[in-house]
């Protein structure tokens, strides 16, 4: 829900959410640990959520709105 939030803020319109029970294959928690990766690639992003988001959204209508 924090995603949809951060649309509906950067594109100043609400979505239409139509809320179903999990589906099949649906992850409800994870508790990934990427530290092996980011040690064997040599890569950690730090974009954080909001900013990468907001950077999408001004791609994304920058691409595709007339």
């Amino acid at each position: 829900m924090k995603y949809i939030g951060l649309l509906e803020e950067y594109l100043g319109r609400e979505a239409e959410k139509n809320m179903l029970p999990l589906q099949p294959g649906d992850v409800p928690d994870t508790w990934a640990d990427v530290e092996d990766l980011a040690r064997d690639v040599g890569y950690r992003p730090e974009t954080p959520v909001e900013e990468g988001v907001k950077r999408f959204v001004d791609w994304y209508l920058g691409y595709y709105s007339p």
